[in-house]
């Protein structure tokens, strides 16, 4: 593995190389991307694609990648164009790419903006709120993650973001009654430890999960584009997101062994099964599945 930065005006972005490039057997790099998780969290998955070149990269303004451009949101086009000038630096493209949740639009937003970049990508679990049915209340609950982690602290704002995510179904009268979430019930602190710019729980990357879908530009690229989700995470919200857009594109949500997180070892504490889930990614990408 080889680490290196791409400077440019805007953002020294840090990405790893796992392999030789050019590719040994001519097969595209495989990137694996995440927002707001960065490289670290996808240690587990490329220990199982020993076989191929894989690349990972931290976002603008996350892990190891310095913004400069004195912004603090976190915004899908705009990281859709940082992977665009890497894979032309690179001079590596088409790719492949694996995107987990954020990372999952992002994704969408690369082939929308780009679709010579990338030959097939795999969006797994892309927390859209516009295309879900109940897209005002996931809103309101979304909204609720804010406030909370803005009045109360991290510890607090998990708890409701782990209270949004795990609730079944749409966001009905019966969500909202519900108390605020206790932190104890997920064995964290009550204290509230000072922090405010978490960009899971404020609004800073909220224009990733209100990002819009260009369902036309997609279906038109050359892409093949894989909507996939957790078993686990059925009925949740991202489990409704991503079947909402897979049936926007005409096709079948492709299911993977575990939860959101199914392809982590112990990297945040929510170990999925990352050997199962590579087994899946390479039927995936080998087209067998």
């Amino acid at each position: 593995m080889t680490t290196h930065t791409l400077a440019t005006d805007a953002v020294d972005l840090v990405y790893d190389v796992h392999g030789p490039l050019p590719t040994a057997d001519g097969r595209p790099p495989l990137f694996m991307i995440g927002q707001p998780m960065d490289a670290t969290g996808f240690t587990a998955l490329r220990s199982h694609f020993t076989d191929r070149t894989v690349i990972t990269y931290d976002p603008r303004g996350l892990g190891r990648s310095v913004r400069k451009d004195g912004r603090i949101d976190h915004a899908p086009t705009v990281q859709a164009g940082d992977l665009h000038t890497l894979i032309e630096a690179l001079g590596v493209g088409p790719v492949e790419m694996f995107a987990s949740s954020g990372g999952a639009i992002v994704a969408l937003a690369l082939v929308t903006a780009h679709p010579g970049d990338v030959t097939t990508v795999v969006a797994h679990e892309p927390p859209l709120l516009p295309v879900v049915p109940d897209a005002e209340a996931s809103e309101r609950a979304r909204a609720a993650i804010r406030d909370t982690y803005e009045a109360k602290g991290s510890h607090a704002g998990m708890a409701q973001f782990i209270a949004m995510t795990s609730w079944e179904g749409e966001f009905t009268d019966d969500y909202f009654a519900q108390p605020a979430a206790d932190p104890a019930m997920f064995g964290m602190p009550s204290d509230d430890d000072g922090t405010r710019d978490d960009p899971l729980l404020s609004d800073r990357s909220w224009a990733v999960s209100s990002y819009q879908p260009d369902v036309a530009a997609l279906t038109a690229a050359p892409t093949r584009i894989v909507i996939a989700a957790g078993i686990e995470s059925k009925s949740t919200f991202t489990w409704r997101a991503s079947a909402a857009m897979a049936e926007l594109l005409g096709q079948e949500l492709t299911v993977f062994p575990s939860h959101h997180g199914g392809f982590m070892g112990g990297e945040y504490g929510y170990a999925g099964q990352p050997e199962a889930f590579a087994d899946k990614l390479h039927e995936v990408l080998d087209g067998k599945s």
